[in-house]
C-alpha cells in the first residue's frame, strides 16, 4: 500500500510517519499551509519547515494554502489529498491524530469520498507513553509553541526530555492540561528524526509571547550532516 502523510512537521504527524513507514510504504507528505494561526484544522507555527524536513527525509512534499476559515478549510485539505492521489497513487492517508473527534472525523469523511484508507496510528495512546517513545527513538523536537496557563515563554525552544515529560504530567495532575497538546496547549517542531538523512540546524529565530500565550519562530535554519 502507498501511504501519503497529513504533515505538520510536528511530533504526531513526524511519528505518526515513522509507524506507518514500518508498515507500509510511504510516497509523499500532505501539508496545508494556514493563514490563520487560531485554525481548528491545522498547525502554524513553523509550518514553512515543513519544506527543509521533507528534504530531511528525502519525501516528496505536496502543499496547499489555506485562509484557515472554519469548516472551508476543509475543501483545500481535499484538495491536497486529491493532488497526492493523483501524483503519487496514494491508497491511503495517515494522520496524526491522538484525541480529536473533529480533526479525525473530518479527514475521514475527505477519505470516504477520495476512496482512499485513513490510517490513525497514534489514535488514544497514552500522552506520556507518546512523549516517552519520541525521547527512546531519539528524535529531537522543541517545543514552538504554548497556548495555555500555566505555560508561558519559558517553555518555547525547549527540547522535549525526560525532564520536560516529567514537568508536564506534573502540570497535568495540577492543572489537568494535556501532556502533549492534545487541548492545543503546545505545538511542536521536529529538528531530527530516525527517517531524516539530515538534521535541522536553527541559525535564527524569534519568540513572541505574551502571559501564556507564544510561539518560538524559526526565522533561518539550515540541514546539517548527522
Amino acid at each position: 500500500m502507498r501511504l501519503g502523510v497529513l504533515f505538520s512537521g510536528g511530533k504526531d504527524s513526524t511519528l505518526a510517519l515513522h509507524l506507518a513507514k514500518e508498515k507500509e510504504g510511504v510516497a509523499c507528505l500532505i501539508t496545508v499551509v494556514s493563514k490563520n494561526k487560531e485554525s481548528y484544522m491545522f498547525h502554524t507555527p513553523n509550518i514553512d519547515v515543513t519544506a527543509l524536513q521533507a528534504e530531511a527525509l528525502g519525501l516528496p512534499l505536496v502543499s496547499v494554502v489555506t485562509e484557515g476559515r472554519k469548516e472551508e478549510e476543509l475543501a483545500d485539505l481535499e484538495r491536497a489529498i486529491a493532488e497526492a492521489k493523483s501524483k503519487f497513487q496514494i491508497d491511503g492517508i495517515v494522520t496524526g491524530a491522538v484525541e480529536s473527534v473533529y480533526q479525525a472525523s473530518r479527514v475521514q469523511r475527505i477519505c470516504n469520498r477520495l476512496d482512499v484508507w485513513c490510517f490513525n496510528p497514534l489514535w488514544k495512546h497514552d500522552q506520556k507513553a507518546l512523549l516517552e517513545t519520541l525521547v527512546d527513538r531519539q528524535f529531537k523536537v522543541i517545543i514552538s509553541g504554548v497556548f495555555a496557563y500555566p505555560l508561558d515563554e519559558k517553555w518555547l525552544g525547549k527540547q522535549i526530555g525526560p525532564q520536560v515529560i516529567a514537568r508536564l504530567v506534573e502540570l497535568q495532575s495540577k492543572f489537568g492540561i494535556s501532556p502533549s497538546g492534545e487541548g492545543g496547549e503546545i505545538e511542536t517542531t521536529v529538528l531530527d528524526a530516525p527517517m531524516f538523512k539530515q538534521k535541522i540546524e536553527i541559525l535564527d529565530y524569534a519568540v513572541e509571547a505574551k502571559g501564556n500565550c507564544g510561539v518560538f519562530i524559526i526565522k533561518q535554519a539550515r540541514l546539517v550532516t548527522k
